[in-house]
């Protein structure tokens, strides 16, 4: 009876290393190295601006997640995001934004920042656009003037504003000599210009981190048209599964917390505020679930 009451003992502790030991295999198999990475497409203006440099970390190290971030256009990061090939969208281009969402791409906008867009071109100003009141004016003289302007011409946010700029001015650029489709980044765009005595259009973000080694200065800002809202979207899971929905969720939630909010305000280079936080009122009365 003793020997039957030990082996029933060693064969309850067995029993129960094993279930031990599958519960703690199953665990970890949902913290696997996939899981805690989180694709994430945004535009070329956080990245060259070192807005991304400087906050991601700071998610990284608060979430225990990993941040592959792919810095493109503002239309490329939405066709990624329409593809399913990424989790989650940092972009700026809000009626895009919201198309994406109302197609099911995406599952809700939630502000995250503003900045502006601003003209930059030579010093010496040759379309005289800084005594103009309206930037339908300044692209129009631009254009009277058969200025040079380089267009980033990829279908980002900023290449949206412009073309929306364009069109309400009443004027088609498209085949003039002194009009040029770069089809490259804001950081090219900017150098082209500079090198070219070219306007162009760029974000304030991007230009205050190229302002000190470019030739260019800003020759017009100000318009409320130039305005320039930043949103976060998750990519919607219920059309691609496969997507990390809680890792865009934990990263949408932290960059409209206090301290996102706060940390992007506090960004700086040469002592001027990049980007403006925006997420506050959105945060307090729909959070992140």
């Amino acid at each position: 009876m003793t020997g039957f009451n030990t082996n029933k003992i060693f064969f309850y502790i067995a029993l129960f290393f094993i279930v031990l030991l599958t519960t703690v295999n199953t665990a970890f198999s949902k913290e696997t190295p996939e899981n805690r990475i989180i694709k994430l497409a945004t535009t070329t203006s956080t990245e060259n601006s070192g807005l991304l440099a400087y906050l991601l970390p700071e998610f990284e190290k608060d979430s225990g997640y990993k941040v592959h971030t792919i810095a493109v256009g503002t239309g490329k990061a939405l066709r990624m995001g329409h593809d399913g090939d990424v989790d989650v969208l940092l972009v700026h281009a809000l009626k895009a934004e919201k198309k994406f969402v109302a197609d099911g791409d995406g599952t809700q906008r939630f502000p995250v920042m503003m900045n502006d867009f601003v003209v930059v071109g030579a010093k010496s100003d040759p379309a005289r656009l800084a005594s103009l009141k309206t930037v339908e004016k300044v692209f129009q003289a631009i254009a009277s003037t058969s200025s040079r302007f380089i267009s980033r011409g990829d279908d980002s946010g900023t290449n949206k504003k412009e073309l929306g700029i364009w069109k309400s001015s009443k004027i088609n650029p498209k085949g003039k000599p002194w009009y040029i489709e770069a089809g490259q980044g804001m950081g090219k765009v900017l150098q082209i210009a500079g090198e070219m005595d070219a306007y162009t259009l760029t974000d304030r973000g991007t230009w205050l981190a190229y302002a000190d080694k470019s030739p260019l200065q800003i020759v017009f800002e100000g318009d409320q048209r130039l305005f320039n809202p930043y949103g976060i979207i998750a990519v919607n899971p219920a059309k691609y599964p496969d997507v990390n929905n809680q890792g865009a969720k934990a990263l949408i939630k932290w960059i409209t917390s206090s301290k996102g909010q706060k940390l992007i305000g506090d960004f700086k280079i040469a002592g001027k505020v990049l980007f403006k936080p925006n997420a506050s009122s959105l945060a307090l009365s729909n959070p992140v679930k």
